[in-house]
């Protein structure tokens, strides 16, 4: 069993999280947020590429110079399942379990198995304890002409017990209003509490938090998820880490983290991002990493 009571503020476990919730304590973390595979039926890819100058290039640059494309790298991981309720289930069962009487899961999904998962997430915590359905709003990717464009996630949101969750609205970053103009300039400067639709974009290609991680979400989108709903020095769990990004954010605002992928392709990017300096890399039994498990000198 990992020791939530030791020294530093993070794990990342590199094992089946179904292996390694077992092994949690109860009522341990008040805040759970995942992001699970969307059971899109396809793998997601990410590939990273690198130009360089070549006479036989692929494209063409500024004054007519030509470029060569050469990959350098590639994540991916495999979205598709026979039983997708069947296969989250169990491991939301264990959310319920972990959460502490004021927590809240943050379920994050899209529009494929949206429903169905809030009909089995009704069944597993009761529908009193459903708390909202926030949409994460963004506008990137291909436009299809034969349907309105999906541009948009749903996080759905549940809490251990009714009225007994914790949140703190002061605490998460104000937005501005989409027309300061209709507001006092007191209230424009201010800006306004995030309402349950978050227009946030994705994480840019050139920005300085992004991994190359397939579908890695954005740290503002995770961001007010913490900040609302956790206490400095709380648990925070995520098991379906990704890229890491609920670590990374969860020790910038002085929460402790339990991470669990079963990629070590995830497992080597959240070393890189997240490195050694108080967070501890275990394999599912809950033993240290050692060896070149998925970065060099881990």
């Amino acid at each position: 069993m990992i020791d939530l009571n030791g020294p530093g503020c993070g794990y990342v476990v590199l094992g089946d999280n179904l292996d390694v919730l077992p092994k949690l304590p109860d009522g341990s973390f008040q805040l759970i947020y995942i992001d699970p595979p969307f059971n899109t039926g396809r793998a997601q890819q990410r590939r990273t590429l690198r130009t360089r100058r070549s006479d036989q290039g692929d494209r063409r640059g500024f004054g007519g110079r030509s470029y060569a494309t050469v990959e350098t790298g590639r994540k991916s991981y495999l979205d598709a399942f026979d039983d997708y309720l069947g296969f989250l289930r169990p491991r939301l069962e264990h959310a319920r379990r972990l959460l502490s009487e004021d927590g809240t899961l943050y379920f994050h999904i899209d529009y494929r198995e949206a429903h169905y998962c809030k009909v089995m997430l009704d069944d597993i915590f009761g529908r009193e304890c459903f708390l909202n359905e926030v949409i994460w709003a963004y506008d990137y990717g291909g436009r299809p002409k034969g349907r309105w464009p999906a541009k948009h996630d749903t996080i759905l949101v549940y809490v251990r017990g009714p009225k007994r969750h914790y949140f703190d609205q002061d605490a998460v970053d104000r937005a501005p209003y989409m027309a300061p103009g209709l507001v006092t300039a007191e209230k424009a400067a201010r800006g306004k509490a995030p309402t349950d639709v978050w227009w946030h974009t994705i994480v840019p290609t050139n920005g300085k938090e992004k991994t190359g991680y397939p579908n890695q979400k954005p740290e503002g989108v995770v961001r007010r998820v913490v900040q609302a709903s956790s206490q400095p020095g709380a648990w925070v769990l995520d098991f379906f880490a990704g890229s890491g990004t609920t670590g990374a954010v969860a020790r910038q605002l002085g929460r402790r983290f339990v991470l669990v992928d079963d990629n070590p392709e995830a497992l080597a990017v959240m070393y890189r991002r997240l490195g050694t300096d108080g967070t501890c890399y275990l394999d599912a039994a809950g033993r240290p990493l050692r060896g070149p498990v998925a970065a060099p000198d881990l």
